[in-house]
């Protein structure tokens, strides 16, 4: 089961891109370090003061997921750079991707 999450996160003090992109480096390896996930910056890659993260994981359990995800959360929450503006997480299962994708398929047919 995979789940997802998607963050968004302010950088108040940054004055260029190369001052977002350390603190991205630095809360990406922190981040895959701490936990089992994938992370890749998703957006706004050429604003200076706006990441947006998507992170991934998977196991057999989507509880264990969630909680992961969750706990992310609640780090970045207390980031003493970035400021958490939102996040969504996905619980959407592999399996029922690939159903969705199959009827779709299949009504475009």
């Amino acid at each position: 089961i995979t789940t997802s999450l998607k963050v968004r996160l302010l950088l108040r003090g940054s004055r260029s891109l190369k001052e977002k992109r350390q603190v991205v480096r630095s809360i990406k390896d922190r981040l895959k370090n701490q936990f089992n996930i994938a992370i890749a910056e998703v957006d706004a890659l050429d604003h200076r003061q706006l990441i947006v993260f998507g992170i991934a994981t998977v196991s057999n359990d989507s509880t264990h997921n969630h909680s992961c995800l969750q706990q992310i959360v609640n780090a970045l929450r207390v980031h003493p750079v970035a400021e958490l503006l939102d996040h969504e997480i996905d619980r959407e299962s592999t399996i029922m991707k690939t159903h969705r994708l199959a009827r779709v398929a299949e009504a475009v047919r």
